[in-house]
């Protein structure tokens, strides 16, 4: 008779892209299997609480269609004919084209090309000691969170704020441009806390009736781009209503006389005609955040992916300061707690090899990179060698007319260490394959929290699937370059990191699981202070110390004009929201998350239909001056007239004409200081048959 495994709970940490960097509980069924995937109830942000995608990280990890062993393509570009390799043979081919083009153009000539695949700190960021030591070309990350990012930190001058568990303490809680219930779950565990323990009201902010919206009690859907506005018009209503806290002012801010002398035109109604929204649902909205002391503001990244994202992000964060929510436990904003882990990167990073005279490439500009555009390649060469882990351009990067162009060029050698045979991995020259987070040591960061955690290795890698680290140390020894890192292990490595940055080392982390990393209450509500030198917070940012293409950025909060309009040619506004399934594309293999979103879908409301000529299901074509494609509609009238909203970065090979959604979006840098500009998109729509 026989009888069932044994089964072992074993300690983790969600090592995806969202904020929430939950804690996890994993069942080890074997030496290679895992089973279901829960979260913590003992750590006080996750609370047991994950998305439904990573409960169902089995489905991933055991998925037949996994990498498990290198691969050498065969045939043309992109045609699938691949022959299976060993490990020593793919290595040395990588490693001899790599040096092969050094020889021919310099260093500059490779670009290691990197980022959120895995959020581990050594198994993501290890690339960085290659790209160092060798002076490869610099990446700009500019991908996700540059806009938002700036734009907060020009406010208030350091990157953290209120913890986020005291969304539970609140009377209000006011989520903004991020669909929590897709993208961050716990955000809605305190919130609904609060809601539920001490009556607190929800507010969304977003340019659709999500699933987050769904749930609120107040939601206002404002245009795409137009926050800033609608933050403008809620400060006007604080100060000609008398709800603005001037002594708060006073004490901690600059330039708020200015600031109310500039909000005079801002009315309500002069928002109204900007935002879509109606003058009584933004008088309701102030009165409420005005008259309500414990006010959370929870920022998200969504708003910010425009042209201007950063001006945005900077008006929403002002509320705070001139109704002096900060003050109260339960009040104050939060964005992300990055800046409160003091991280030391130097020997994960290679940071003392770095040469800060090396070119840097903008990850979001890889189209125009590939294809050689003089202002983004500089002086220096062209780029003929990526090396690419943790990420998936050809389905994810903006522009992708010319992403998938330079991909195709004949000189380009392309490396990808990946788990699945993404649409980038099918273009590469070499395959080789990747261990998941179960599979291999790390540690993690939260960036929507305040907890750093353990991953150990759980199981066993699967097939011959290697590390990111593992890869990058042997790869360096083939290139002829030495590194401390290279010669230690994930674990070493892990150790050090967490001691050279005054944290405890991984024995300790391992046991505890995860560590609160938690400042003060007062430094967290800035009552000692803001981040910058004045110890103020800033109405008036300084846009020159944030980027250097801030020219035009406005002096107060305001609505900056600078967006891709809609106009008689294009007279739609789309915005590529994410997924519920999905998470970018990490999930889109995944069958049962596949099985839920069902297809590429462009949501327009009933009069929009009428008005094209379309109906549920039929397809319409979609398009602007970076191309067109094809797209089945879904009816949806939680919408504002003439946005339009497509959810998921789908594979190209699940649209019609095989093109993904971001053929649309542009590669255009938003200022200062760059980001991608995904929700900032100007279209016509045909249907299929006109």
């Amino acid at each position: 008779m026989s009888t069932a495994p044994e089964i072992e709970i074993k300690a983790s940490a969600c090592p995806h892209d969202c904020p929430s960097t939950c804690s996890l509980e994993i069942e080890k069924l074997g030496p290679q299997q895992i089973g279901r995937v829960r979260g913590a109830e003992g750590n006080s942000y996750t609370a047991g609480v994950i998305c439904a995608k990573v409960a169902r990280y089995a489905e991933r990890t055991h998925h037949p269609d996994r990498l498990m062993f290198p691969q050498r393509r065969i045939g043309p570009k992109g045609s699938g004919q691949w022959e299976r390799i060993s490990w020593e043979e793919a290595l040395d081919q990588v490693a001899a084209e790599i040096l092969k083009r050094e020889k021919e153009y310099g260093p500059e000539t490779i670009w290691p090309y990197y980022y959120a695949g895995t959020m581990g700190l050594l198994q993501r960021d290890s690339i960085e000691c290659l790209r160092h030591v060798k002076k490869y070309s610099g990446q700009h990350s500019t991908i996700c969170t540059t806009l938002a990012r700036t734009g907060w930190m020009v406010g208030a001058g350091a990157l953290h704020g209120t913890d986020p568990r005291e969304m539970a303490k609140s009377d209000l809680v006011v989520i903004w441009g991020t669909n929590a219930v897709h993208t961050q779950v716990n955000v809605m565990t305190h919130a609904t806390k609060a809601r539920k323990e001490r009556g607190a009201k929800i507010v969304v902010i977003d340019a659709y009736k999500n699933a987050t919206a769904m749930s609120a009690d107040m939601h206002l859907t404002v245009k795409p781009g137009t926050d800033g506005a609608l933050a403008c018009a809620v400060m006007h209503v604080l100060f000609a209503e008398g709800m603005a806290d001037r002594d708060y002012m006073a004490k901690y801010t600059n330039d708020f006389e200015e600031l109310e002398a500039h909000l005079q035109t801002r009315t309500p109604e002069w928002a109204s005609d900007i935002t879509g929204l109606s003058v009584e649902e933004i008088y309701a909205f102030a009165r409420l955040y005005g008259q309500t002391k414990k006010s959370y503001l929870r920022l998200g990244y969504g708003f910010a992916r425009g042209r201007n994202g950063s001006v945005n992000m900077h008006a929403a964060s002002c509320l705070a300061a001139v109704t002096g929510a900060w003050q109260y436990e339960g009040g104050g904003a939060f964005h992300t707690n990055g800046g409160i882990f003091h991280w030391n990167k130097s020997l994960i990073e290679g940071l003392d090899a770095r040469d800060h005279s090396v070119r840097m490439l903008d990850q979001s500009r890889i189209g125009p990179v590939l294809m050689g555009d003089k202002h983004e390649l500089g002086d220096g060469p062209p780029v003929t060698a990526l090396f690419i882990q943790n990420t998936n351009p050809m389905d994810v990067a903006p522009d992708l007319g010319k992403v998938h162009q330079g991909f195709a060029r004949e000189d380009l050698f392309v490396c990808v260490h990946e788990q699945f045979m993404t649409e980038t991995a099918k273009m590469a020259d070499i395959v080789l394959p990747a261990t998941t987070f179960v599979e291999h040591d790390d540690f993690y960061q939260a960036g929507g929290q305040n907890h750093i955690n353990m991953g150990p290795k759980i199981i066993e890698p699967l097939g011959e699937c290697r590390s990111n680290h593992d890869v990058i140390s042997a790869l360096a020894e083939r290139l002829g370059v030495s590194h401390p890192s290279f010669k230690m292990s994930a674990r070493e490595l892990i150790d050090h990191e967490l001691t050279d940055s005054g944290w405890p080392g991984i024995d300790s982390l391992t046991q505890s699981k995860w560590h609160d990393c938690q400042i003060p209450f007062e430094d967290a509500h800035f009552l000692k202070g803001f981040g910058h030198s004045d110890g103020k917070f800033h109405f008036s940012p300084d846009w020159a110390k944030a980027g250097k293409n801030h020219h035009g950025m406005p002096k107060f909060p305001d609505h900056w004009e600078v967006i891709d309009k809609a106009d008689e040619q294009h007279p739609y506004r789309l915005v590529t929201a994410p997924a519920r399934n999905f998470l970018n594309s990490s999930f889109t293999a995944t069958p049962s998350s596949l099985k839920r979103e069902k297809r590429p879908t462009i949501m327009l409301r009933n009069d929009q239909a009428a008005d094209i000529g379309t109906e549920e299901g039929a397809i319409v074509r979609i398009g602007n001056e970076l191309g067109s494609l094809l797209i089945h509609v879904q009816i949806f009238d939680g919408l504002q007239p003439g946005t339009v909203i497509v959810e998921g970065i789908w594979p190209n090979k699940f649209f019609i004409e095989k093109i993904g959604i971001n053929l649309l979006v542009s590669s255009e840098s938003g200022k200062p200081a760059g980001g991608a500009v995904f929700h900032d998109t100007a279209i016509w729509i045909k249907p299929e048959n006109g």
